[in-house]
């Protein structure tokens, strides 16, 4: 089995980035500059948010962070995007996800300036996308892709499953794993958890993208031998026995599938650092 390293590929790219970041420097440019708007207080997101400030610090970009009260209203939280869409100092903005219900989040979402939407959620990038055109992918799915070509799995006529059909992940990676090229062309099948008989096609896949937030779900008895596997999940499991009180589980048992996969990312350690690391490069292309 071959471990998908996405702490050692995105380490890599960073590399690559802040290089680009010091010869912007040296011909006297500003760096690139990420901001990021955070609502309310939830724990995942407070650790998302100074994770992205750190690797924002690693490779030389200047970074912002807006932080407001979880009571702030849809028409404040939109003008405070606004402000930022016309911030020429700006190159990209995230808002962190979730809301608070009372926000609609494809209102807010759609007040982006897709020309600074680097997380890549705005309908114009994902229809670029789809299309095949130039756009910002969003994070995940282009952490994903990127460790594919690392690693140079075909995928060309292979089967892949993608189990998810969020539009943060399932979805994108859906139409990016079938557009043609050489890390595409695949005959692609999208589940979710209402699909009836998911074993049956995760047992045909060669390639399976798990992004259905359910800890440990796919187990060795569910996978063809030397497939791929590629886990998105990421839940926090109740455990007493540990200093937080809880262990990051994946949506693949690891243990019992390391041992029949080819090639399977880690939880933690595989597509969550790509994810930042692709946030980056896509910061990067807009200062570009």
């Amino acid at each position: 089995m071959i471990l998908l390293d996405g702490k050692k590929i995105s380490d890599e790219i960073k590399s690559e980035i802040k290089v680009s970041v010091e010869k912007l420097i040296r011909k006297k440019e500003r760096p690139p500059h990420l901001a990021a708007i955070l609502v309310g207080d939830d724990g995942a997101s407070l650790t998302y948010i100074a994770s992205k400030i750190r690797s924002c610090d690693q490779v030389g970009f200047k970074s912002s962070l807006f932080r407001y009260n979880s009571d702030i209203s849809e028409n404040d939280l939109i003008k405070k995007i606004e402000d930022l869409n016309i911030n020429r100092e700006i190159d990209g903005f995230i808002v962190q996800l979730p809301l608070p219900k009372h926000i609609n989040e494809q209102k807010v979402l759609l007040s982006i300036d897709p020309r600074k939407d680097v997380d890549g959620f705005h309908p114009t990038n994902f229809g670029k996308m789809a299309l095949g055109l130039k756009s910002f992918i969003p994070a995940t799915p282009y952490g994903i892709m990127k460790l594919i070509e690392k690693y140079d799995i075909e995928t060309e006529g292979k089967s892949c499953l993608v189990v998810g059909r969020s539009n943060i992940v399932g979805r994108p990676m859906s139409i990016l794993m079938s557009l043609r090229g050489r890390y595409g062309n695949s005959t692609v099948t999208l589940a979710h958890s209402k699909s009836k008989n998911l074993a049956e096609l995760t047992k045909k896949a060669d390639i399976i993208i798990m992004a259905l937030g359910i800890p440990e779900f796919l187990k060795y008895d569910m996978i063809k031998k030397d497939s791929t596997i590629i886990d998105v999940g990421i839940t926090r499991v109740e455990d007493k026995s540990k200093r937080r009180g809880y262990v990051i589980k994946g949506d693949v048992d690891f243990d019992s599938v390391s041992k029949k996969a080819k090639f399977l990312t880690p939880v933690p350690g595989g597509v969550g650092p790509m994810t930042i690391a692709m946030l980056l490069q896509n910061t990067l292309d807009a200062r570009l």
